[in-house]
């Protein structure tokens, strides 16, 4: 579990780092916002699109593809379920809790778990597909439709396709299929660029963090709750179930969807919250408790199936 902890310990000095840039006001009380503008347009599509540009994409079609696809969709849900009987908020806000509980962090804390754990860094290669081609799509699409305040099937359609981390994302996907390399000249801005966006990302969320409290009263405490105690219990538990009996999956496949389903909530997902200001403090703070509590469930994960 060393490279576990390693990879956590990366991603918490740079979170760190964020934070005393807020207490300190380095570039002004706005620094965060910007940076997560800076993300949301630049640097995340840089780094999405040089990702998929060289992905092994014969792993989309495996079982594990669709194992991760299925925990968690029943993760999402299950927030969805609870919030329409329970918490009742409205769409947007439910919209972050469902990505909070089943959007996995596969990037920032995918990899090097992934390369560490597992010993193979093409396990993640699926997740972050399938998270980028259909949840963001969807996500993003009822947060912008819900932001403008009007519904338009047109605008429904080509809303993935005026998203600049979605269009970044099939630019390198069609690239991959067709067997198309760019050159070097070409690929190294992208690669530059992409390499500031975990940084920018986790920067923003350590200076969200200067004068926040998490479970303040009136954030939002139960959907926070829920949220995390989805994401952090549920969904590995979802993802055992489903890789084992659905797919009679063994061995290191079923190690390796238990433990990517057990990956906390994405910065993605505040990164998603405060570019439509909607459900900011629950992605806050759903993506820190889940960040803290994904450390001994991991190792709980690899006490019993490793």
């Amino acid at each position: 579990m060393g490279g576990v902890l390693t990879g956590f310990a990366i991603i918490g000095t740079v979170i760190l780092v964020g934070y005393l840039a807020g207490r300190l006001e380095v570039g002004g009380p706005t620094t965060g916002h910007v940076l997560n503008r800076v993300a949301f347009f630049v640097t995340n599509p840089a780094l999405l699109f040089t990702v998929l540009a060289t992905a092994d994409l014969h792993e989309v079609f495996s079982s594990f593809i669709w194992v991760a696809l299925a925990s968690a969709l029943s993760a999402a849900a299950l927030f969805v379920l609870l919030n329409a009987v329970w918490l009742r908020k409205d769409l947007s806000v439910a919209t972050i809790g469902a990505l909070g509980s089943g959007y996995v962090n596969a990037n920032n804390i995918g990899i090097p778990v992934a390369v560490y754990v597992l010993g193979e860094a093409g396990y993640v290669a699926p997740v972050i597909l399938l998270q980028l081609l259909v949840f963001a799509p969807i996500a993003l699409t009822i947060l912008d439709v819900r932001q403008r305040g009007s519904v338009s099937f047109l605008g429904i359609v080509t809303q993935p396709f005026r998203n600049p981390m979605i269009v970044a994302s099939i630019i390198g996907v069609v690239l991959n299929l067709f067997g198309v390399r760019l050159p070097e000249p070409v690929m190294a801005p992208f690669e530059l660029l992409g390499g500031a966006a975990v940084p920018l990302i986790l920067m923003a969320f350590g200076m969200s963090l200067h004068g926040m409290r998490p479970l303040q009263a009136g954030s939002g405490r139960r959907e926070i709750f829920v949220a995390t105690a989805i994401k952090s219990v549920v969904m590995p538990v979802f993802a055992y179930l489903i890789a084992h009996f659905g797919f009679g999956l063994s061995g290191t496949p079923l190690f390796a969807s238990v433990v990517l389903a057990a990956l906390p909530a994405a910065q993605n997902v505040y990164n998603f919250a405060s570019r439509y200001e909607q459900g900011v403090t629950l992605a806050r703070d759903t993506v820190l408790l889940t960040t803290i509590l994904s450390v001994p469930v991991l190792v709980v994960v690899a006490a019993l199936l490793a």
